[in-house]
């Protein structure tokens, strides 16, 4: 089981940082007193969530499932179905939709997972423990721990010793061979 990762999440009253803001607003509204000496609380708390749910246009609703360490550097139109279940240190980009599909059931995300801009994760559908989804990417069935998925209908890229995961190192990824043949064509 991975420990969330709280820094990320961290931040000041005021501070501007929308994103962080918006989970700090809905931390406190889950945290609050669930009797009548918590209502001040959850009010005060519901009312920042709604400012905040303005500003970065994303619509996360109050009784969302999500597991500390929750990353969003962009939230707008991040979408998120109260059902849906977000494990520890997900990190979703801008545009991303949690909700419902062609499964019954809802998206339940494990823990360090990545969800790239525009995906969408739709159905009951399992996202294990350190996968990764392409952005724009249509995800209807499981993926496996450590995967990455792409396309629309997402599917699951082999695992491959080619896979490059830092362009700056100075290595370039192996020509296909599309690219090849055209070059042999000149």
């Amino acid at each position: 089981m991975l420990v969330p990762d709280w820094s990320r999440e961290a931040c000041r009253p005021w501070d501007w940082a929308p994103s962080r803001q918006l989970l700090r607003a809905l931390r406190a509204y889950q945290r609050a007193h669930p009797g009548p000496l918590g209502a001040p609380v959850r009010a005060w708390a519901a009312f920042r969530h709604r400012f905040w749910s303005v500003v970065t246009g994303a619509d996360i609703p109050l009784n969302s499932c999500i597991d500390g360490g929750l990353m969003m550097l962009h939230p707008n139109g991040i979408v998120i179905h109260p059902g849906a279940r977000i494990g520890p240190n997900a990190f979703l980009l801008q545009q991303v939709t949690l909700g419902t599909g062609p499964r019954p059931g809802l998206p339940v995300l494990g823990a360090d997972v990545m969800v790239g801009a525009g995906a969408k994760v739709l159905g009951g559908v399992l996202l294990g423990d350190h996968c990764r989804v392409g952005a724009n990417a249509v995800v209807v069935d499981d993926v496996p721990a450590g995967a990455v998925a792409v396309g629309i209908p997402a599917r699951v890229l082999p695992p491959s010793a080619d896979r490059y995961s830092d362009p700056t190192d100075g290595t370039q990824p192996p020509q296909t061979t599309a690219a090849r043949s055209s070059r042999q064509d000149r």
